[in-house]
């Protein structure tokens, strides 16, 4: 499966949008999108040209993806199931993405970003009910709980993400037991508890031409 490999900071400066890929260097002073606040590229600080509707839905979409991580492919997939459910597409296309395995222990404070949290999980780090989980995207349930695995607990970066979560906080539909390390997860988001910039409806717009 093809992957981005170049710059994370040019996605943030070409969504024209923080979107905190690169964990606490986006909340530093080293951060590019506060340096340079204008899209990548030889003609980034030209004056903008009217966008169409299809580059406005275009975008959102690009940066939704962008922000959870996620190749066109899977991202289709998630929108597929989305549509299949019942309930507003939009809405339920957010709630898988933050369902998402990678992006849970994310949000509960394991990891800095979402990137680090894919790796983790990918290594085995993480237990799901005491079981053994490594798919990024295996969607959580009410009621889960998410821990650190025994061997993993004395990982630098795993305490290091921990110390800075005060920074973030928890979303309320998660909690942490920080002296455990272990997460429960309380129930699904609702549309209120993501708080980032986001327009769905464009993106189901788009998918239904």
């Amino acid at each position: 499966m093809a992957r981005y490999t170049g710059s994370v900071c040019r996605l943030c400066r070409r969504e024209n949008l923080k979107l905190f890929l690169k964990g606490d260097r986006c909340y530093s002073d080293k951060c590019a999108f506060d340096r340079r606040g204008y899209p990548p590229g030889q003609h980034g600080q030209r004056r903008g040209r009217k966008i169409s509707d299809y580059g406005i839905q275009l975008r959102e979409k690009q940066k939704v993806k962008r922000m959870y991580g996620l190749s066109e492919k899977q991202f289709h997939l998630s929108f597929q199931r989305a549509d299949n459910q019942k309930g507003i597409t939009g809405t339920n296309l957010l709630v898988i993405l933050e369902r998402r395995f990678d992006n849970v222990v994310y949000r509960m404070g394991f990891v800095n970003s979402r990137t680090q949290g894919r790796h983790f999980v990918r290594h085995n780090h993480f237990l799901v009910n005491g079981k053994k989980v490594n798919i990024p995207s295996y969607l959580v349930k009410i009621g889960d709980v998410v821990e650190v695995r025994e061997k993993s607990r004395k990982i630098q970066a795993l305490e290091d993400a921990l110390d800075a979560v005060v920074r973030r906080g928890i979303p309320q539909w998660l909690d942490l037991e920080k002296e455990n390390l272990k997460g429960i997860v309380k129930g699904f988001p609702s549309r209120e508890d993501l708080t980032m910039p986001m327009q769905e409806q464009l993106i189901v717009e788009l998918y239904s031409k």
